[in-house]
């Protein structure tokens, strides 16, 4: 061994670019991997918290087709990482965890920081391993890639001893196939049960598609597409799966599960996934909220689920097994239907009326005044700025609904990000940045309520340093939305938490370096949006919305007669 050998982190920032990887989510540590990737051309983009940067690498992965990468030290950063991975894990999100491990020698003598990295993440990942021998270190980088890319995509951890990295090592990989693209490996469901499959829906007379986030996840939405064309089948998504078919065609539903409450777009269309005798679910975990607790889909109805992982295929509904890539399996199905002609009752008028009566349903809405902006309103107003190639990311609780529910998924490339794996407040904005750093010619939109936005202001920091311009609205209605309306209809009164002091979010915009705009009537929206759109750095633009407004959740339908009961106000407060 000589000087002139190449060290590990040199060798793992090689086999990184062979994976296609153009920037890492980082704050300096490993440095000495770090250091190496930079010498080749690797991006560090450092984040100010590692549950924000792992949230990035998420939102990175979802909008590039690539495995995101997140670093972090050993210890206290590595407990950080955990939420964003959980999040990956249940959102199947291909992501990599670099953790630096203490020095080997000082492993199990109670070294700085030392921690059991894969103990901590054992419930988070898919696969977690630590490098102990250098010769071997681009094997196993390339083992994460292939267990992060495969099947199920999702998140794996590596850790990575700090005194490994900067070891010589003789031995060079001869590895050389790039695994940083996902579905890595994509199979084709049974042919015989894509068979069966096709004669169902051809024969069924009330058929419905259930479109999950696997579709985005695999690329399908055009096989989706397709499909719902040819057989002439009404489509409703999750929320990770809305924008998988054009919400404005006359077969699609739109978002279904726990938001077809009062006023929801799909509020009058439940009928016709109730009432389904053949329910085609693809790439749908079939979770509590995209189920609405399990009584949404019929008791009675024949299931056919397509998923990459057989696991959740019939978890909750005995199916017809499609266990395979979507896309392939959605373009298998599509031609062994073929020129068949459908014996359902295909429901256009249906649709159409849904529709016309959700447009009385919200109009008085839309036109009272209240206290602040209605967020259904607002929502029509962002309508009108987003292009085919807008991005636009959500925090978790209300921002989400909001967005799903009165944002049109109309574009065909259009893409909404929505952290619902877990649905952990404080990461609409990580996930709109490691989207924009994805595709930087895309206009990202991130909408984030004042509650979730405090967990993450400090990467407001983060984007005017790193030069990653967003437009980035806070919904300022003073209070924990979702919680305060939660305990309301489950207890009759809330806890003193839900209340917040007033805040000032343009003026941290300010004080971070960005542009901050605050806006109060419901006219200066667009000119607000318009002018972050145009900016050349990141715009906030803090809305002072309507604390009583709330988004269509089913189990929130008794909210206003319990607020008549107590005789509430709008701003009204009951604490314990």
């Amino acid at each position: 061994m000589s000087e002139v050998d190449p060290t590990v982190a040199a060798l793992l920032a090689e086999a990184l670019a062979r994976h296609g990887v153009e920037v890492l989510f980082s704050q300096s540590l490993p440095s000495a991997l770090i250091l190496a990737a930079e010498d080749i051309g690797i991006r560090q983009y450092a984040y100010r918290t590692e549950n924000a940067g792992t949230v990035m690498a998420d939102g990175y992965a979802r909008i590039s087709g690539k495995v995101g990468v997140v670093t972090a030290q050993n210890g206290p950063a590595a407990t950080l990482l955990v939420p964003g991975l959980a999040e990956a894990m249940k959102a199947s999100v291909p992501v990599i965890a670099l953790v630096q491990e203490v020095n080997r020698p000082e492993a199990d003598r109670n070294a700085f920081q030392e921690l059991d990295h894969i103990a901590l993440f054992s419930a988070c990942t898919k696969w977690s391993r630590k490098v102990t021998v250098a010769e071997r270190a681009v094997d196993y980088l390339d083992m994460a890639f292939a267990q992060a890319t495969s099947g199920r995509p999702g998140p794996v951890a590596l850790m990575l001893p700090a005194d490994l990295l900067i070891e010589r090592t003789p031995r060079r990989s001869n590895r050389v196939k790039s695994l940083g693209r996902y579905p890595l490996d994509r199979q084709v469901a049974d042919p015989a049960r894509i068979t069966e499959a096709a004669d169902l829906l051809v024969a069924a007379r009330r058929p419905v598609v259930v479109a999950g986030g696997g579709v985005h996840l695999s690329q399908a939405c055009d096989a989706l597409r397709a499909l719902q064309e040819r057989a002439q089948l009404p489509v409703t998504t999750t929320l990770m799966g809305k924008g998988s078919v054009d919400e404005e065609h006359s077969l699609s539903l739109g978002v279904g599960g726990y938001a077809m409450g009062r006023l929801a777009p799909m509020r009058h269309m439940r009928e016709l996934v109730s009432d389904a005798d053949v329910v085609l679910l693809v790439g749908t975990r079939t979770n509590q909220n995209g189920t609405d607790s399990w009584s949404l889909y019929p008791k009675g109805a024949t299931y056919i689920h397509i998923d990459a992982d057989g696991a959740e295929v019939g978890r909750n509904y005995e199916a017809i097994r499609l266990v395979g890539d979507a896309r392939l399996t959605l373009e298998a199905l599509t031609a062994a239907i073929g020129n068949r002609r459908s014996s359902a009752d295909v429901p256009l008028a249906a649709i159409k009326a849904a529709r016309e009566a959700h447009q009385r349903d919200l109009a008085p809405v839309l036109e009272a005044a209240g206290d602040g902006i209605r967020p259904e309103r607002l929502m029509g107003e962002i309508a009108q700025v987003l292009t085919p190639d807008t991005i636009v990311a959500t925090d978790a609780s209300y921002s989400s609904l909001w967005a799903a529910c009165y944002l049109p998924a109309r574009a065909k490339e259009g893409r909404f990000l929505f952290p619902r794996g877990i649905a952990g407040l404080g990461w609409g904005m990580p996930l709109g940045i490691g989207a924009k750093v994805a595709q930087p010619s895309s206009p990202v939109i991130t909408i984030v309520g004042d509650g979730g936005f405090g967990h993450c202001w400090q990467e407001l920091e983060t984007v005017n340093r790193m030069g990653t311009p967003i437009a980035l609205i806070v919904l300022n209605n003073g209070v924990l939305g979702y919680q305060k309306d939660a305990e309301d209809v489950k207890f009759g009164r809330y806890t003193t938490a839900c209340h917040f002091a007033p805040v000032d979010h343009a003026a941290i915009a300010r004080a971070c370096g960005c542009e901050g705009i605050r806006v109060e009537r419901v006219e200066d929206v667009q000119p607000a949006l318009r002018r972050a759109l145009a900016a050349p750095g990141t715009t906030l633009i803090e809305v002072m919305t309507d604390p009583a407004a709330y988004p269509p959740v089913t189990f929130f339908d008794r909210l206003d007669g319990i607020r008549l009961e107590k005789g509430m106000t709008h701003g009204d407060a009951e604490g314990i």
